[in-house]
């Protein structure tokens, strides 16, 4: 148990409102990943000039991108945890802007592997790259406090992707 706000946590403890702490935890992460991601993803974007890749693209791209012999459009769907459809209709996008290619392997020409182009990996590097730097330049504005408290919570916030992950199924790697 640790203390939070001169209130201890633990699984059946109640904070101010009556909600369990776990649950005031949950609802402090609900709101405030999305406008995370959203404003990490606009600083990133607008420090570099990158074009305005929705995120599923992006996912998809980083997905391809690890898996340097190509997955078959049903995995990576599952990799990236989306209907079949849904990378049917990324891809026919991403294809047209050459970010993916669509390559037959020679062993089964009825199949197709999707790759990231060239081009699609130097980008996400950029993306990278203008994400760390515009990150970087506002965590070394926020107090020490801040960033000591931040650092803390990394692995805790890893380890909560694993428990969501674990929950409903599925795994990066799969």
């Amino acid at each position: 148990m640790r203390e939070r706000g001169g209130a201890v946590e633990g699984k059946s403890d109640r904070g101010g409102s009556g909600m369990p702490a776990a649950a005031q935890v949950a609802a402090g992460l609900s709101g405030v990943l999305g406008p995370l991601r959203r404003a990490v993803l606009r600083a990133t974007r607008n420090a570099e000039g990158l074009p305005d890749l929705p995120e599923a693209q992006i996912e998809l791209l980083r997905a391809l991108s690890s898996s340097p012999e190509g997955l078959s459009p049903g995995a990576a769907a599952a990799r990236v945890r989306v209907a079949p459809s849904t990378v049917s209709n990324l891809v026919r996008t991403m294809a047209a802007a050459r970010l993916v290619e669509r390559v037959r392997p020679e062993r089964d020409q009825r199949t197709v592997v999707l790759t990231a182009s060239d081009e699609a990996r130097h980008l996400l590097e950029r993306y990278d790259r203008a994400s760390t730097a515009a990150l970087t330049r506002v965590v070394e504005e926020l107090s020490d406090a801040d960033r000591v408290a931040l650092n803390h919570v990394l692995p805790a916030l890893d380890r909560l992707v694993t428990a969501l992950e674990a929950a409903d199924g599925t795994s990066p790697g799969q």
